[in-house]
């Protein structure tokens, strides 16, 4: 009997990542949740696997030659996932390259971009003092939306990110896409997008990731006004 791979998650886009891959590869897992609100990231057991303190991170026990691996990064975690598998990660040289190229442009532009917008947007005016910062508000809302109109025209052409396939592409991408309205962004011009989110979204692998643990994302107090969290979160040297 395959043995769970262990996956260190909470209900954040990076963390959906790897629990929409698990459920749409039919790896068994169990989930370990990592509370970033509480600090649990800095845990020194936690970063054994993840030195950069951050989730999402797995240990499967049946790594490469049969023994355990850790890994860390989701983009790693992806393209380890779709290797052990077999699956979602193109059919040949060419589709694997298309592949890389957008589960990267995730992992170095819409990710860290909408991430920052969220932060601008939505936490920093909560904070004590509040930190509006129009220049930086206008900054990552105007880079979010040059990107989801790269992602539209890319969709324009494709059925999905990296072609006609689903791939770990799309499970990267997704995730944070998804969230368009909290970046402060529209889809009236973005037609192809909108679709492509709504077909990604119905599948119910995705559903499933998405889904779990889905009540820790809403706490009675959220990060926006949980003082005590956002100290953890952004305070850190």
């Amino acid at each position: 009997m395959t043995k769970p791979i262990d996956l260190y998650y909470w209900p954040t886009p990076n963390g959906w990542k790897i629990s929409i891959a698990l459920e749409e590869m039919g790896l068994p897992y169990e989930t370990h949740l990592i509370n970033i609100g509480k600090g649990e990231q800095f845990a020194p057991e936690f970063l054994k696997i993840s030195p950069n303190n951050r989730m999402p991170a797995i240990i499967d026990p049946d790594g490469p030659e049969g023994e355990p691996i850790s890994i860390f990064e989701s983009g790693a975690i992806l393209q380890y996932l779709a290797r052990k598998t077999g699956k979602f990660c193109g059919t040949d040289e060419r589709s694997r390259i298309a592949v890389d190229q957008w589960l990267m442009w995730q992992m170095g532009g819409l990710g860290p971009m909408a991430g920052q917008a969220h932060h601008f947007l939505k936490y920093a005016p909560s904070m004590e003092p509040p930190q509006v910062l129009p220049y930086a508000q206008d900054r990552y809302r105007n880079e979010v939306g040059r990107l989801h109109r790269v992602l539209d025209k890319q969709l324009s052409e494709n059925r999905f990110v990296a072609g006609e396939d689903y791939t770990i592409a799309d499970m990267a991408i997704w995730p944070w896409a998804c969230l368009w309205e909290g970046q402060q962004q529209t889809l009236d011009d973005k037609p192809n997008m909108a679709r492509w989110l709504d077909e990604v979204g119905n599948r119910p692998a995705v559903q499933r990731g998405k889904e779990l643990h889905a009540d820790m994302r809403k706490p009675k107090q959220g990060f926006d006004q949980d003082r005590e969290a956002q100290k953890i979160l952004f305070g850190q040297k």
